[in-house]
């Protein structure tokens, strides 16, 4: 009997198993930012602060250019926290759909792709 032959032999005399499904954090609703929902309140939190900062400087008829230097900097702490927020979801959600297999890992992989290019378009 070759080593084909006998690994054939072993699986077909062994007993069929169903496989058992996966339940994680994400079916509990637990997201990816979950741990660190604190930190991201608060950053966004400053963020918020940075635009009020911006109606207060044109309500206070700053010159263009420094205004437009604090909506660059409002942008950056906007898109750093959408990569974060990323980064995490691609961790848990998309590692969970992983976990699972089947079409939910392609329903997660298309979803974060779409996002990604979302991203990209701003």
């Amino acid at each position: 009997m070759t080593t084909t032959e006998a690994a054939g032999a072993a699986t077909s005399d062994a007993p069929s198993v169903s496989p058992t499904p996966v339940t994680t954090d994400h079916d509990r609703g637990v997201h990816g930012y979950h741990q660190q929902k604190d930190e991201h309140l608060k950053r966004l939190r400053r963020i918020e602060g940075q635009i009020r900062g911006l109606q207060r400087l044109v309500d206070e008829d700053v010159y263009c250019i420094d205004i437009l230097t604090q909506v660059s900097a409002s942008t950056k702490a906007l898109q750093s926290f959408a990569l974060q927020l990323l980064e995490e979801h691609l961790r848990h959600c998309v590692a969970d759909a992983a976990v699972k297999g089947g079409e939910e890992i392609d329903a997660k992989v298309e979803e974060a792709t779409k996002a990604i290019a979302r991203l990209l378009r701003t």
